[in-house]
């Protein structure tokens, strides 16, 4: 089964993760998410699997994130529309095998979709 990595290379937790599933074997194919976002459809499934409202997948401490004045936003389309015209507010690292997603933070919360 194909593991997917939603990756950021500048990005400490996500060099982090990629390493953990190397050292376990797991080949991923690494998406580099800022240069190829997720479709609504890849979005919107991740957000379903983890079990959290789309605000909670959102990098809240992001220049994009405050000039938007996304803390005010409550509708949870415009909060996907956001996610998808600006990809630095997506969270990450974001592994997806199957139909089981995690976000590495930490790397080991990915052990889970390798079961």
């Amino acid at each position: 089964m194909e593991t997917i990595i939603w990756h950021n290379p500048r990005c400490s937790k996500s060099r982090q993760t990629l390493a953990f599933l190397e050292a376990r074997g797991v080949i991923p194919r690494v998406v580099k998410y800022l240069d190829d976002p997720p479709s609504r459809e890849e979005l919107a499934f991740v957000i379903e699997k983890l079990g959290i409202e789309p605000r909670a997948l959102m990098r809240r401490n992001e220049d994009v994130y405050k000039s938007m004045n996304l803390d005010s936003i409550h509708d949870r389309e415009l909060l996907l529309k956001a996610m998808l015209e600006h990809p630095r507010l997506i969270e990450r690292p974001v592994v997806i095998r199957g139909d089981r997603v995690a976000l590495g933070r930490p790397p080991e919360n990915v052990l889970g979709v390798l079961d």
